[in-house]
């Protein structure tokens, strides 16, 4: 009894001391999604968030030994208190069920509770956890008290589940409510030995808008299962940065590109790619409420250029390899109801992109999803129906319109 006692005190010991991150350890952006301050329809009430516990799925773009999850109050105005936070298999992409078998605790130095300050990311400790490429996991978390400010991503096209209590143990929550954004969540980093990441940075097109909840039909998922199946390129993870609304050079729903770059691109860790789809909405809001005058036309097309610049560098500067795609189409778009000399901007800046040695490379969307008999317009196919974003079908076009070649 006493060699037995000894036994499971030294295992015990032995999974304290593997839960934090050894000096040699490769770790790289596994999952990741943009954090934004949530407030209006995309907020949860307060009392949804009185002693509750969230369930969120998320899909592990990378394969992973060991992980760790990244909790985020990057836009609260309060420290955060998150309880017993777990993490597991989802049974499944569309319920809250889990296989119990495979849960695992998360801790924060040792403990199951763990203050965020405001304006912070915070990291779980590493735990062991194999998992391969697309695997379907669920965050549990228990929240005691509302954030003062919700940190989170309204466009996950996922559905996370809310139920009062504290569940993460449990292996479903029946009753719980279904809202399909996530919260205080931000990223999953893994150890795996040959891992690296690609980065999608982008506006609602790259977040994935019309996607239904739970389908995984983003361009970048697309773009994800052709490297999957491509030889030597399946423990490539494609993260999504794309946030809805976003512009090079103003705030939105969220922080303008340049203000988030650093955040949410070159600080992730195994980044090796960076693609930018950002500009459509910088075109869009010149003169979406009135006309302006043509030397506005010209200030808008030099900053976006300039910007573009600046996330050249920057990338370079952190040996991320930087590749432009260029704005596809949007004359059918009755919210931004372009001009001519909308149109004249949008070939300009896509001029710039495609000039050899200004980005790393181009992925030239344009020319793969314009309308041939009208190229200021998305092909019919391709247009979700508002002239702006693509169909599922276009997102499928989309991916495959990437040269592999460049991601290697």
């Amino acid at each position: 009894m006493v060699r037995r006692k000894l036994r499971w005190v030294v295992a015990a010991l032995l999974a304290a001391a593997t839960a934090q991150a050894a000096p040699a350890d490769r770790w790289t952006t596994a999952w990741w999604t943009s954090q934004l301050a949530l407030d209006g329809a995309n907020a949860l009430p307060a009392a949804d968030l009185t002693n509750a516990t969230l369930r969120q799925l998320v899909r592990l773009q990378g394969p992973a030994t060991r992980l760790r999850v990244r909790f985020s109050n990057r836009f609260g105005t309060a420290p955060l208190v998150l309880e017993n936070a777990t993490i597991a298999r989802a049974l499944d992409a569309a319920s809250p069920r889990i296989d119990i078998a495979t849960l695992r605790q998360l801790r924060f130095g040792g403990a199951t509770t763990v203050t965020i300050p405001a304006g912070a990311d915070y990291w779980s400790d590493p735990v062991e956890a194999r998992a391969a490429a697309g695997t379907d996991l669920a965050i549990s978390i228990h929240v005691p008290h509302p954030p003062a400010q919700q940190t989170g991503h309204p466009g996950s096209r996922a559905t996370s589940y809310l139920l009062q209590g504290d569940h993460g143990g449990d292996a479903d929550l029946p009753g719980a409510k279904r809202v399909d954004h996530w919260f205080q969540i931000a990223g999953i980093e893994a150890v795996a030995g040959k891992a690296r990441a690609i980065m999608a940075f982008g506006d609602s097109i790259t977040d994935g808008y019309g996607v239904q909840p739970n389908t995984n039909a983003r361009w970048t998922d697309a773009l994800q299962r052709r490297l999957r199946a491509a030889p030597g390129m399946g423990d490539v993870a494609v993260l999504n940065a794309g946030i809805g609304g976003n512009r090079l050079l103003n705030d939105g729903l969220g922080p303008n590109a340049l203000a988030r770059l650093d955040h949410d691109v070159i600080g992730q860790p195994g980044v090796t790619h960076l693609i930018v789809l950002e500009g459509v909405n910088d075109l869009g809001t010149l003169t979406r409420e009135a006309p302006v005058r043509p030397e506005a036309h010209t200030a808008l097309v030099a900053r976006m250029i300039d910007a573009y610049r600046q996330i050249v560098a920057r990338a370079h500067a952190r040996g991320i390899k930087t590749i432009g795609a260029t704005i596809m189409p949007y004359a059918g778009s009755g919210y931004y109801h372009p001009d001519a000399q909308n149109e004249a901007d949008r070939q300009a800046v896509n001029r710039w992109i495609r000039t050899p040695g200004n980005f790393d490379a181009v992925i030239d969307f344009d020319a793969a999803m314009r309308d041939p008999a009208d190229p200021k317009r998305l092909r019919k196919d391709y247009d979700s129906g508002d002239g702006l974003h693509p169909s599922v079908a276009g997102y499928a076009a989309m991916a495959a319109a990437v040269p592999l070649a460049l991601l290697r």
